[in-house]
C-alpha cells in the first residue's frame, strides 16, 4: 500500500465550468439591476423636478 501524501490526499479542484442555466442567470441578474439602477437615476431625477418645482410654487393663503 502506498503512503499517502499531501498532493494525493487533497487535491485542488478547478473552476467548474460554466452551464448554461448559469449563464442564463448571470446574464437576467445584470439586466434586472442595470434596470434598476436606471429606475433609481430616473426617480431621483424626477424627485429633484418635483421638490424644486413646490420650492418655487407659491404657498396658498
Amino acid at each position: 500500500m502506498a503512503k499517502p501524501t499531501k498532493t494525493s490526499v487533497f487535491k485542488a479542484q478547478g473552476p467548474n465550468a460554466e452551464t448554461p442555466m448559469d449563464k442564463t442567470s448571470r446574464i437576467v441578474r445584470k439586466m434586472v439591476d442595470e434596470e434598476s439602477e436606471q429606475r433609481q437615476v430616473k426617480m431621483d431625477r424626477l424627485r429633484s423636478a418635483r421638490l424644486e418645482r413646490e420650492a418655487n410654487t407659491p404657498a396658498k393663503p
